[in-house]
């Protein structure tokens, strides 16, 4: 499985687009039926709390600032008492162009159109992740991985006017076109995901280090033409991050690292999880305090464990890659502790262990299983996005 070139029609040879839906149909209308049934249990909760479900998903947190880029452009900030800077630069531009769109050649207005981006883009997700589950591992497998990742407990945040189904999107779309050697398609949304969320980085360097391996690999077997596109595809993927991060730069005046500091203004940055370390320990002060520190080691560890096992099953190394990154800046950053496990959202290959296993189980089993799952997560989104909600 960590050969990438010999698995270029995928499992069953290279369906088109229609018989490609049709093979993921099982898994789109699954997860359709678990993010309606979340969207159900928000409305329902939200409705007895006196609030609207429909501002909790487009106009509150992120997704205001995401609306205000698309409405006023960028160079809004917020200064607070502290002295902290939050400017709205901190926030890549692939979705508010897309609500600036959106708003543009319908009726609809900023917010909504962010929310019927992200509600399509986590469709394109949910497709994207069973194409990269079922082309290394079959199609029940693909089916098991989408529905896990909509039972996430804060799978909520995939219909919220957020980036990050979006950015899922992009990354599951690229790493399947780099399993299936379509390097310029692969470099090209590389590049879209590098201008969704900093966290491009990781699709980008997926990129790399799988077009690495294959020039290490094919020696001087492969045609020119396909060399081309391989190194076009390198080339690709990392400029829409590098794009807009040198542009912040310009902007502010500070150079190639002007991002950074439009990054500090938040006090987001990386160090190392020292900042979560000190999170967590903190913890420990009191009782129930105490409880909720065991559970955050837990869940490092489980997040750990997923890792090795997905080492363990030879994930291939664009994978691997991918989600280490992903996890390593999730986990190590200094941002707000309560946006880690929404962060964490587009780790989707470390739900392909748990997904084998679930796809092992007689269907009756494992539906049981799921739905069981997909109702404790629309309770826990709903409460969690009418209190304290992923900033």
């Amino acid at each position: 499985m960590t050969d990438l070139e010999t698995r270029t029609a995928g499992r069953f040879g290279a369906p088109g687009p229609s018989g490609a839906l049709r093979r993921a149909a099982p898994a789109l209308l699954g997860y359709a039926a678990v993010r309606a049934l979340g969207l159900l249990a928000l409305a329902l909760w939200s409705a007895a709390r006196d609030k609207s479900a429909y501002t909790l998903l487009t106009a509150r947190w992120d997704s205001l600032w995401y609306t205000r880029v698309a409405e006023l452009g960028y160079g809004y900030e917020v200064r607070l008492p502290d002295g902290d800077v939050h400017s709205n630069l901190a926030f890549f531009p692939l979705l508010p162009w897309l609500e600036r769109l959106g708003a543009a050649v319908s009726p609809l207005s900023y917010a909504d159109a962010g929310f019927v981006v992200s509600l399509l883009a986590s469709l394109a997700a949910a497709w994207g992740i069973f194409a990269v589950a079922d082309h290394l591992y079959g199609r029940r497998a693909g089916v098991c991985a989408v529905l896990l990742w909509a039972v996430l407990p804060v799978g909520v945040v995939q219909s919220m006017a957020y980036s990050e189904s979006l950015f899922t999107a992009l990354a599951a779309w690229s790493l399947y076109a780099v399993l299936t050697g379509r390097w310029v398609t692969a470099g090209t949304l590389a590049a879209l995901a590098g201008l969704t969320r900093p966290v491009g980085l990781a699709v980008t360097a997926a990129v790399w280090a799988a077009a690495v391996l294959a020039f290490t690999r094919d020696g001087v077997r492969r045609d020119g033409r396909d060399r081309a596109r391989r190194v076009l595809g390198m080339l690709l993927a990392p400029l829409g991050a590098a794009g807009y991060v040198l542009w912040v730069g310009h902007r502010t005046g500070k150079g190639p690292l002007g991002y950074l500091d439009v990054q500090a203004g938040w006090r987001n940055g990386f160090d190392g999880g020292a900042a979560f370390a000190r999170f967590v320990a903190a913890k420990f002060t009191s009782v129930p305090g105490a409880l909720a520190g065991v559970g955050l080691i837990v869940a490092v560890a489980l997040l750990v464990w997923l890792y090795v096992v997905c080492v363990r099953q030879r994930q291939p190394l664009p994978l691997l890659v991918y989600t280490g990154i992903v996890a390593l800046l999730a986990l190590c950053a200094s941002s707000y502790f309560g946006s880690k496990p929404r962060l964490l959202l587009p780790a989707f290959p470390l739900l392909f262990p748990p997904a084998l296993r679930l796809a092992r189980l007689r269907t009756a089993r494992s539906a049981a299983v799921v739905c069981g799952v997909a109702a404790a997560s629309a309770v826990y989104g709903a409460f969690w996005l009418n209190g304290s909600g992923p900033p």
